[in-house]
């Protein structure tokens, strides 16, 4: 092996072209690399944290488990939000909270002990029916969470079934009931 430009991580290939480093293009450059990523937790502090329901039994089946911990591996390192073009290409960020959030409320969502519904949230203030499914998210994640397959489609599909569903909304209307109110 030849020493010049190769260098050489434990359990990874050695790199024999030039890695160049760009700052974060979904986000405000600040400084060379630094970005500001500030806008996230903002976007963070609206989500309402998780909520037991009064006399809980904490008690789950481990699948339930399995499904909450699914998200748990997220390093908060928006890569996701950098990747995604809604927010890089069409500055939707006031309309769209971005695949790292999607996984933050799924992870709520999914969780089986929580009470609050987050879904009208979803719907009406982080835009979640923006997002085209492109799995760039996923594609971009390190620690390999299925964002799209995992967080986001099962959250669109439980927004679809409380605000759209046909069957739903008449059985409301009988009963003189609305959709969750988030």
């Amino acid at each position: 092996m030849s020493s010049h430009n190769s260098f050489t991580f434990p359990g990874f290939l050695p790199l024999r072209l030039p890695v160049t480093v760009y700052p974060m293009k979904a986000f405000p450059v600040i400084n060379d690399l630094v970005t500001d990523v500030s806008w996230n937790c903002r976007v963070n502090k609206k989500i309402p944290p998780f909520e037991a329901r009064p006399g809980t039994e904490w008690k789950m089946y481990q699948e339930d488990v399995d499904r909450v911990q699914e998200y748990r591996p997220c390093i908060e390192c928006f890569l996701c939000q950098n990747v995604c073009h809604v927010l890089r290409k069409h500055e939707e960020m006031e309309k769209f909270a971005g695949p790292r959030f999607f996984v933050r409320v799924a992870a709520l969502e999914m969780h089986p002990l929580d009470s609050k519904s987050r879904l009208r949230m979803l719907k009406d203030e982080l835009g979640i029916g923006v997002c085209n499914i492109t799995k760039c998210c996923t594609e971009a994640c390190p620690e390999e969470i299925h964002i799209t397959d995992n967080a986001i489609i099962p959250l669109k599909e439980r927004g679809v079934d409380e605000f759209y569903d046909p069957v739903l909304m008449l059985v409301r209307k009988i009963r003189g009931a609305k959709p969750e109110s988030g």
